[in-house]
C-alpha cells in the first residue's frame, strides 16, 4: 500500500519538479521575474496534498495499479488548489497562510525582491493595487500549470480525454461558490442553507468530490462507482469546510498559521455564524449584529462573539454537524465494492481531512 507520507512525497517530488524547470523557462524571459518564481515555489511547498490523494485513490478504486502518471495527474489537483488560494487571499486580503505572508502581501512588502521593490515608494493604495495584480497573475499562471501537468501526465490520451467536462465542471463550480461568497460576505447573516451552498460548491466539490471523480474517470470506473463518491464526497467536503470555520473562528494563529480575525471581520458567510444567528435568542442576537457591524472589530469582539457561539451550542453544533457528515461519507463508501486497499485509503481519508489544525 502507497501510505499517505509515501505519497505526499511523490507529490512534493513532481511539483518541485515542475517548478524547477518553470522557474528555468521563466528567468530565460527575464530576470525580473524572479519574484514570481519566488512566490510560485512558496505556494506549492505546503500542504498536505489531500485533493491529490483524493485523485489517486479514485483511481486506485476503479482497479488501476499505482503509476508515475497517476502521480503526476494528482499534482495537477494541487496546482488548482494553490491557484485558488492565492486568488481567495486576495479577495479575502488575508495576509497569511500557513504562517508565512500570502503573495499580494510579500508582494506589497518586498519580500519578493527584484521587480516588487521598484514600487517600495509609491503610495500605499497604488502599492496594494500593483500587488494584488502580481498575486492575481500568478494564480493565473497556477491554473494554467494545473492543465498542463494534467494533460501531460503521460496516461493515454483517451483516459485524459474521458475528463474535459469534469475539468469544466471543477473550475464553474469553484468559480461559483467563490462568487456566491463575496456576494454574501459582509451583509445580513445568512441562512443555513445558503451557507452550506458555499461551502458545497467553494469547497466540496473541488476538495473531494471532483478530484475522486478525475481519478475514478481515468481509471474507467462504472457510473455506479461515480455516484458513490459523490455521495461519499459531498458530504465530506462540507465536514471540511465546517472545521475550517471552526478553526478560522476558535484556531490557535500559532497553529493554524493564519489569523482567527479575518472571518469574523469580513462577516464571511459560514455555517458556524449562520447557526449561531439562528440559535441565539433576541438580545444575544442584537448584541452579535452591533459587534459584526463595528468597521475595526479587534480581539475583545471576537471574544465576545466566541461566547455567543459556545453558550447558544451552535459550536456544538457544527461538531455534531461534522460528525453526521463523516458518517454519511463512511456510508456512501460501504455502498460499492471497492478494492480493499482503496477502501482503507478513503476511510482514513474521511479522518485526516476533517482531523485538523491547518
Amino acid at each position: 500500500m502507497d501510505d499517505a507520507g509515501q505519497l505526499k512525497r511523490r507529490i512534493d517530488t513532481c511539483l518541485r519538479r515542475l517548478v524547477d524547470e518553470e522557474e528555468a523557462e521563466l528567468l530565460r524571459v527575464s530576470g525580473e521575474l524572479a519574484p514570481l518564481c519566488a512566490q510560485l515555489r512558496i505556494s506549492l511547498t505546503r500542504g498536505k496534498r489531500l485533493r491529490a490523494a483524493f485523485l489517486y485513490w479514485g483511481w486506485r478504486a476503479a482497479g488501476q495499479p499505482d503509476c508515475e502518471s497517476v502521480v503526476k495527474a494528482a499534482a495537477a489537483m494541487e496546482l488548482v488548489h494553490a491557484a485558488a488560494c492565492t486568488h481567495d487571499d486576495i479577495i479575502d486580503d488575508s495576509r497569511l497562510r500557513h504562517g508565512v505572508p500570502t503573495a499580494h502581501a510579500a508582494f506589497a512588502e518586498g519580500r519578493a525582491g527584484g521587480a516588487c521593490d521598484t514600487a517600495a515608494g509609491a503610495p500605499h493604495g497604488e502599492r496594494q493595487e500593483r500587488s494584488a495584480a502580481l498575486a492575481m497573475l500568478l494564480g493565473d499562471l497556477l491554473m494554467g500549470y494545473a492543465g498542463q501537468v494534467f494533460a501531460t501526465c503521460g496516461l493515454p490520451g483517451a483516459y485524459v480525454a474521458r475528463t474535459a467536462s469534469l475539468w469544466s465542471s471543477l473550475l464553474r463550480e469553484t468559480v461559483a461558490g467563490e462568487f456566491l461568497e463575496v456576494l454574501r460576505t459582509g451583509g445580513v447573516v445568512p441562512k443555513v442553507a445558503e451557507s452550506l451552498e458555499v461551502a458545497r460548491y467553494k469547497t466540496a466539490k473541488y476538495t473531494v468530490e471532483r478530484p475522486l471523480h478525475m481519478g475514478a474517470t481515468l481509471g474507467g470506473a462504472s457510473p455506479r462507482g461515480l455516484d458513490a463518491f459523490t455521495g461519499y464526497g459531498m458530504p465530506l467536503g462540507e465536514a471540511f469546510q465546517l472545521r475550517d470555520d471552526l478553526l478560522g473562528v476558535f484556531g490557535d494563529p500559532a497553529e493554524t498559521g493564519k489569523s482567527n480575525l479575518d472571518d469574523l471581520r469580513d462577516k464571511k458567510p459560514t455555517a458556524l455564524l449562520a447557526v449561531t444567528a439562528s440559535l441565539l435568542p433576541a438580545g444575544p442576537a442584537r448584541q452579535l449584529h452591533e459587534v459584526l457591524g463595528k468597521p475595526a472589530l479587534d480581539e475583545s469582539d471576537a471574544a465576545l462573539v466566541r461566547e455567543l457561539m459556545e453558550d447558544s451550542g451552535a459550536r456544538q453544533r457544527i461538531e455534531d454537524m461534522i460528525q453526521e457528515r463523516i458518517a454519511q461519507a463512511r456510508a456512501a463508501l460501504d455502498s460499492v465494492a471497492l478494492p480493499s486497499e482503496a477502501r482503507s485509503a478513503l476511510r482514513a481519508l474521511a479522518g485526516s481531512a476533517t482531523d485538523r489544525s491547518l
